[in-house]
């Protein structure tokens, strides 16, 4: 039979991830305490560490980041728009190249 996973609440894991990045305890002694094993918890505070960082980034940081991916974005539409408009020019000429035959043979 499968071992079934426990899932615990965000709230719940944020806050045994603060009592372990605060230090006042040893990861065994909050583990002890809450039931959860000691690499869970260590899983935890390394989460809401890197987290953090995005929480004092810059709004100016992030307004940029999402300018250039739109900017990026466009160009990538600008790109397959060349590509799209080249290959109907190619194909209209084939096809007037076609017509001019067609109505020469005609005659």
């Amino acid at each position: 039979m499968g071992q079934i996973h426990k899932q615990y609440l965000p709230s719940f894991r944020a806050r045994v991830a603060l009592e372990a990045i605060k230090e006042e305890e040893t990861i065994a002694e909050i583990a002890s305490r809450y039931g959860v094993h000691p690499t869970q918890i260590k899983r935890w505070k390394k989460i809401a560490t890197e987290g953090m960082i995005g929480l004092f980034t810059d709004r100016r940081e992030k307004r940029e980041k999402k300018k250039n991916l739109l900017i990026e974005e466009l160009y990538r539409q600008i790109g397959q728009l060349k590509v799209e408009l080249g290959w109907l020019k190619k194909k209209m000429w084939t096809y007037r190249w076609e017509r001019r035959l067609c109505s020469s043979n005609r005659k």
